[in-house]
């Protein structure tokens, strides 16, 4: 698998008329090599393939990238020691990400004045946008261990909320099952907010405790195997008002069509009107603020993405989530997310857990 993403990068490389590139993202060096340490460089030549790196990880690179020649870096650091390689292989046109380098790496650069150093963007991250099968199951596995979490959540808060539950602890529970259950960390710092502190979007949990009337977001994830998972479910505490179901409804309407409506072709801004209509026509339009959703990978967020600005079109083996929301300042709010792999027929959905409103009393 490892070969083909490399000689996929190659022909990138010719077409943008270069004789090596030089990636410095970890999860773009993760993505070509399999090595998961600090501290890489990787140099793809038109007929090598080399990772640099230092003595801590030498033993570890040697494990993990069978398919890269492992070089031990010079007293000269990493790039130095790339750009011998650069002279040894006479190589003159060297792409580099420019996303992705520091200022100070970029003038290290310049100062050699015998290569013509090559700005390139997202060249790996496009690439990654389409998912091979194996990338698949691992993301299938740590939606699987979410779900799994969710499950146990749910009787966690029942038996605890009355007791002074608060959101530090539902996160902190999450993170506890997810590990115990195959992940390796979260994909993100979970988000778990009740109450009105639920119309922020990206809450941090806090000291806050649950009462009757709160609504409760929590919006999880973890990684296993170094692919990220995605999810969020609103659920109630205590009898909900008129207001809580017409606000949790209209989410839940929201996100099933745009699931519905997901297929191969479609430009990202367009899965993105299916959901927003639905949420303006019933009065909300202004309380949702943020797109209806992302790709996901080895990272969090990748692209590309569905929102109103996103021109790209979706392709087979694209992940993706779907998470439309209304936000409502002093009341609080809703979001509901799943995480999709798009097919020939639709979608695959990897997240199972209950959608329909769950009252914990």
């Amino acid at each position: 698998m490892i070969n083909k993403r490399v000689q996929k990068l190659r022909e990138q490389m010719e077409a943008l008329n270069l004789d090596s590139i030089l990636i410095s993202n970890r999860s773009n060096i993760r993505y070509l090599s399999g090595f998961t340490g600090s501290s890489a460089l990787v140099y793809i030549t038109k007929d090598k393939q080399i990772l640099i790196t230092d003595f801590r990880y030498i033993e570890q690179a040697t494990m993990q990238c069978p398919e890269f020649e492992i070089v031990n870096q010079t007293t000269k650091g990493l790039i130095g020691t790339a750009m011998e390689i650069a002279e040894s292989h006479k190589d003159k046109h060297i792409g580099f990400e420019s996303d992705h380098t520091n200022y100070s790496t970029y003038l290290s650069l310049k100062e050699r004045s015998c290569f013509n150093f090559v700005p390139t963007k997202e060249v790996v991250e496009n690439l990654r946008q389409i998912k091979d099968a194996a990338e698949i199951e691992k993301l299938r596995e740590a939606e699987r261990i979410g779900d799994l979490a969710f499950s146990h959540i749910i009787p966690f808060i029942t038996m605890e909320y009355k007791n002074g539950l608060t959101e530090t602890d539902i996160a902190l529970e999450l993170e506890r099952f997810m590990r115990m259950h195959g992940a390796s960390g979260n994909s993100f710092n979970p988000i778990v907010a009740a109450g009105s502190k639920s119309s922020l979007c990206h809450a941090v949990p806090g000291k806050e405790t649950l009462h009757e009337g709160d609504f409760v977001v929590m919006d999880f994830g973890c990684i296993y195997e170094g692919y990220c998972s995605d999810m969020t479910r609103t659920v109630v505490i205590g009898q909900p008002s008129e207001k809580h179901l017409e606000i949790y409804n209209t989410v839940l309407e929201a996100q099933q069509a745009a699931l519905a409506a997901i297929k191969i072709g479609m430009k990202g801004k367009e899965v993105d009107a299916v959901a927003r209509k639905i949420i303006a026509d019933a009065g909300y339009g202004d309380y949702f603020g943020h797109g209806l959703g992302h790709s996901v990978g080895i990272d969090i967020h990748e692209n590309p993405r569905f929102s109103v600005a996103e021109e790209r079109t979706i392709e087979k083996g694209m992940v993706l989530t779907v998470e439309p929301g209304i936000y409502l300042p002093g009341f609080g709010g809703v979001r509901i997310e799943d995480m999709v792999v798009v097919t020939e027929e639709g979608i695959e959905n990897l997240t199972h857990s209950k959608k329909e409103l769950i009252i914990i009393e």
